[in-house]
Formats: C-alpha cells, structure tokens, sequence
C-alpha cells in the first residue's frame, strides 16, 4: 500500500515538474546576451529587429507497441478501394434491406428429392457465374418457397414478363449477369414503389442518398428509384462497382444488402475466407438469408415448368408501350381523360410520378409511357390536351395556404367495384388529391375503408345545390349519337363552350367510355 501512495506521489510531481517546465520554457523569452553556453535554444520572436530566444523542448521518444497487429491482406485492399470510391462520388453505403426472416429447418416436401435438387443446382451453377452449389440450407429456403409461395410467384412471374426484357437490355449493357435480375423480386416483388422501413424506395431499394449519387432525381413530383429503367440503369452500375472490388457475385450481391463494410468485416472474422457460405455466419442476419433468397428465387424461376408454375399473363408487355416526351406539365387524370385509358393503367406504365403529375423542368426529359396502340392518336391531338391542361391549371386556385370549411368535408364509405380513379371521378377530385387527405401511399382500398373527401364547390358533382347555384342540366339542347371512335373529348371539340365534364353531368356519366349508337344530351351553348 505505501509503494502505491509513492508511486503516486512521485506521478503527481513529475506531472508538475513537467507542466511547470513546459509553461516556463513557453511564457520566458531571453535576449542574445542572456543566452548561457551549452544549451539548446530556438528562435520564439522577433520584435522590431530584437530576436528573443526560448529553450528548445525534445520530443517525446516513440513507444513500441508490444506487438503488430496484423491486418488481413484482401480485406484491407477492398476497404481502401471502397474508400477511394466513397471519396471520388460521395457514395454513401447506405443500401440496407430487410430479406424476411429465413427459417432453415428441414421442410417436407416430397414433390423434389434432394438427389433431384443436387441435379438441378449442378447444372443452374455450369451456366451461371454465382455460385448455385447444394447445401442444407438452401435446400430448406427452396422448399419453403416452394410449399408456401406457391401463388406468389405465380403472381411475379407474370409481372416478369413485364419488367424482365427492360432488365436484361440495361444488365447486358453494363456485361452484368442476366440473372441478377432476380435480384428485384428479393428486394421489391417486383413493386417500383415499394418503400421499405428504413426509406429505402422502388424495384431495386435505392436509399435516398444513394439515388442521388447514382443520377435518381428525386424530388416533390418525381422519383426516379421508381423508374424501372433508369433505376435499373443505377443498380446495374452499382453492382458492377462491387464486382470490381470484391471479384465474386455472391459477395457483390451481400454488399449490395449490406455493405462493402459489412463484408469485409465478415471476411477478417471467418480467418479470411472469401466465400459468401465461409463467412456467411458473420454477416448481419438480414443478408445472411439475402443470398439463399436470391438463389431460392433464381432456381424457381428457372424450373417453373417443372414445378408446374402457371404464369399470369400481364396487361402489356414491355414491347406494347412507348414512350412521349411531355411538352408542358400534365397530369395522369387528364391523359386517362383525354384517351380513355384508365388511370391504373397509367399509373402502372408510369410509377415514377408521385402525385400523378407530369412536370415540365428546362433541362429535364420527364416521359409519358402509354399503351403503343394509343401513341398515335395522342401524338395526333397533343396540340388540343394541352390546351385543355393548361385551361385546367390557370382555372386551379392559386398557391395559397387552403383551408377547408367542415361543411364541405365528406366521408365516403369504399363499395364493391370502387377504386381511386373512380371516387374521384363521383366528386370532381384528383386521385392525388384523395390521397393526400387520407395519407394514402398506394391505391388499395378496403371494402368499408372510410375517406375523407372534400368535393369541388363542397359538394359531389352529381349533387346540384339548388338554393345557390343553377342546375348544369341544359334546358335546350341537342342529341348526340356517339360514333365509332368518338371519345367524350373529342365530341366536347365539336360544340363552342361544351367541356368533358358537362357532357358527363348532363348525361350522368362517371367513366369515360362510350359505345357506338349512345345518345348524348348536348348544350347549344
């Protein structure tokens, strides 16, 4: 005990002693002829041509470490990569996504033996660059998707048939493996809006950050994470970037989940293995089923056939759509007006536009995808849905702070047959806008759901307030007969001051198509 109190006593007035010859030699500055022989002195300042001297102070010799810590060789060079690509595009590692919960636990399904699985791996893992070798815990993934998933991909195998020719065109581009295309049914079912729990949005889980840095613009109206192409375009460059660094798929495919860093780690606590099943233990839970899943998914697809998979045929194929550059902003419920086409189509054809509005931005090339049979006629007639879209917006009130009067707020109860589209139709509303009120993200709805609807003038469009306002019905008119390929607004064209919507009041219409030898009410105007 008195050794310890000597000991500190002697720390405490070297810690004195030190400081105190620190602050001395620090604060004391000498003259030429205060300089005593045999010591070391440095220059401190000069002051009006009088230099001043202070003692020099030796440097504190370096300590060696006991011991070298060793670092692993591959793992080192792949971090000092990924910061070099961290520094020169400001990527941030950001890309996380949850892959359920993989159980991998025998399962019973007797319709595929293991010698058969072995078989088929074999000969998936000869014509694939990843590597599709049998192990227990695939085998147990792949049948649990095969017993109870059974409808779910039957359901993304006609959505492939959509969005798999746009893949494979962009993943060839960039000498990616075509198979990583199912990569996007791990990671969104194939739903350019899905949104996951950490923000990470559209087919291939772009982050935000991430989006930005890969080109996604992102903003009030516009998502491009949601763009099936564009978005593919960035993952494709993404995953090329990680296959540079690391020289294996599956590893490039646990960084795209978790991390580069992730991977790395894992590889130093495996004892430097660089195999996805040797380090496989000490990923994050979530990319250690990442991998199986994505497997899983590859082998199914693969022998749908032979596991009996009846595939849904799709509305469009990819080859059935085009294409236009938008001139002026514009909304989805105008186009779905102006041609008939639903609003669901559209919004499907175009997920990228977050509130069903086409901007016009200098600078930017926004694009309308429609139904190929539908291009030309709108290409014809653009000039005349332009107008009509421009006349609707100058109309709109202006962008003022809006407040809504609890008079003119409605609640509808969802019915059979209803979706978004429609409501908003009944009411004289935007689909966005419904949305909006209710904080809708997608256009499911319930039977028996309940929303808050604030119609136009305060009331549903079919509900004329007779105390305040005259009737739209028209006390002179004509009839109109609907001929072959006539639409509400092309026969709005034909007579002065007649819109869409009055043709559909007049006559209690709620959609948009007609039939050859309908009759029509029509204002003279």
């Amino acid at each position: 005990m008195q050794q310890v109190k000597t000991q500190i006593v002697l720390i405490i007035l070297l810690s004195v002693s030190f400081f105190g010859y620190t602050q001395e030699n620090s604060n004391t500055r000498l003259t030429q002829d205060q300089l005593i022989a045999g010591e070391d002195y440095v220059i401190d300042t000069i002051i009006d041509g009088q230099a001043y001297f202070k003692k020099s102070i030796e440097a504190l010799q370096s300590v060696e470490l006991p011991k070298v810590l060793q670092d692993d060789a591959f793992a080192s060079n792949i971090d000092k990569k990924w910061l070099d690509e961290l520094y020169s595009t400001t990527l941030f590692d950001t890309i996380y996504r949850d892959v359920a919960d993989l159980k991998y636990n025998a399962v019973y399904y007797p319709e595929l033996t293991t010698d058969t699985l072995k078989a088929r791996l074999a000969r998936l893992n000869a014509k694939t660059p990843f590597n599709v070798e049998y192990n227990p815990a695939l085998e147990s993934v792949i049948k649990s998707f095969l017993k109870n998933r059974h409808q779910s991909f039957e359901r993304l195998m006609g959505l492939s048939n959509y969005y798999f020719p746009m893949f494979e065109r962009e993943l060839d581009n960039q000498d990616i493996p075509l198979e990583m295309k199912y990569l996007a049914i791990v990671e969104s079912a194939l739903k350019p809006r899905a949104r996951s729990r950490v923000g990470a949005t559209g087919l291939w889980q772009f982050m935000f950050a991430t989006g930005k840095q890969y080109g996604l613009d992102v903003s009030s109206y516009v998502d491009e994470r949601s763009d099936p192409i564009k978005s593919t375009k960035a993952a494709a460059t993404y995953l090329s970037r990680l296959y540079k660094l690391f020289g294996d798929w599956d590893l490039a495919l646990a960084a795209y989940n978790s991390g580069p860093g992730n991977v790395s780690k894992a590889i130093r606590r495996s004892g430097g293995y660089q195999n996805y099943w040797n380090i496989r233990q000490n990923l994050p839970r979530e990319t250690a089923g990442y991998v199986p899943a994505f497997l899983a998914t590859m082998y199914i697809f693969e022998y749908a056939k032979e596991h009996g998979f009846v595939q849904h045929r799709p509305e469009f194929h990819l080859i059935e759509t085009d294409t236009i550059h938008v001139k002026q902003m514009i909304t989805l419920d105008q186009v779905s007006e102006f041609t008939g086409v639903e609003i669901e189509t559209l919004q499907f054809l175009n997920p990228a536009y977050k509130l069903d509005i086409i901007p016009f931005i200098e600078g930017k090339n926004y694009t309308l995808r429609l139904p190929r049979a539908i291009i030309g006629a709108f290409v014809n007639n653009e000039d005349q849905l332009y107008a009509h879209a421009k006349a609707e917006f100058e109309k709109r009130e202006k962008p003022l702070p809006q407040f809504f009067n609890a008079d003119t707020k409605t609640r509808y109860t969802v019915k059979q047959g209803d979706y978004l589209g429609k409501i908003a139709r009944k009411y004289g509303v935007r689909v966005s806008q419904i949305k909006q009120w209710n904080g809708l993200r997608s256009n499911n709805l319930k039977i028996g759901q309940r929303l808050t609807i604030y119609p136009r003038n305060g009331v549903a469009v079919k509900k004329p307030i007779a105390s305040t306002k005259k009737s739209t019905k028209p006390t002179k008119g004509e009839t109109y007969i609907v001929q072959q390929g006539d639409s509400l607004w092309s026969i709005s064209q034909k007579f002065t001051g007649v819109s869409v919507q009055n043709i559909k009041d007049w006559n209690d219409i709620s959609g948009t198509k007609l039939k050859p030898g309908m009759k029509l009410i029509i204002s003279k105007g």
